[in-house]
């Protein structure tokens, strides 16, 4: 069982793992691609170093250098937002205020 608070992040992102990020996107209807992958696991390498959730800005450039990607591509990953989709997969407590680009 996933304890989520009632919009659906993980109450102890301590409990994330690869496959409650699976359970999470797939409650968010998104099937995780590599790219997602590079994605969630820079957060989650990040968090641990930092113990907060990267700014949307370090989710983009780290995309860009690892994968080429342009700008806005973590965006087509999670179209529904940052911290909407790519912070609730990711195992993020809920920001409280969001830089989100």
């Amino acid at each position: 069982m996933i304890r989520t608070d009632a919009e659906g992040y993980l109450i102890d992102p301590a409990e994330w793992d690869e496959a409650v990020a699976a359970e999470l996107a797939g409650r968010e209807d998104i099937a995780l691609t590599d790219e997602h992958w590079i994605v969630l696991r820079f957060m989650r390498a990040y968090y641990d170093e930092h113990r907060i959730a990267p700014d949307v800005r370090h989710v983009m450039k780290h995309l860009t250098q690892t994968n080429g990607a342009g700008r806005n591509r973590v965006f087509e990953l999670f179209p529904y937002g940052y911290v909407q989709q790519t912070c609730k997969i990711a195992g993020m407590l809920r920001p409280r205020a969001w830089s989100t680009g």
